[in-house]
């Protein structure tokens, strides 16, 4: 039975860049497969090369893209695409709590984990999420 429909798109404006990788930073992904993300909350963007799905699976090779503000709230599900500025980022792996409430770490699948340095982010620029 199919359980899911089609969604908006959800917008987003980078509001802050990190340049920074890690190889061991021990991140646990969600359970939850889907969050829901309001109009003014930020949350945390971070690139991955781990596919592992399983909840608990420990992520260790990041890098750190920066934080971006919700302008449009809706639902951000696995397999979402993530864009930045008009660049294709990588596709939703899943999410780490281990800020929240504060933020989430939204985790982002790439071939390689790549920084804000390494995309030449910007403040401002347009965040993207989307189920294409």
């Amino acid at each position: 039975m199919e359980e899911n429909g089609p969604k908006r798109v959800i917008g987003g404006v980078l509001v802050k860049v990190l340049l920074h990788r890690r190889t061991e930073r021990g991140m646990r992904l969600e359970e939850h497969a889907s969050r829901c993300v309001r109009r003014g909350e930020v949350h945390e963007l971070v690139t991955t090369d781990h596919r592992e799905t399983a909840p608990g699976s420990r992520i260790d090779r990041v890098g750190f893209l920066g934080f971006a503000e919700i302008t449009d709230a809706g639902v951000i599900d696995r397999g979402d695409q993530v864009w930045i500025g008009g660049h294709h980022v990588g596709t939703v792996l899943g999410f780490d709590a281990c800020h929240f409430p504060n933020h989430y770490n939204i985790l982002i699948t790439a071939p390689v984990p790549v920084s804000g340095a390494d995309l030449d982010l910007r403040p401002e620029q347009a965040v993207r999420f989307s189920y294409d």
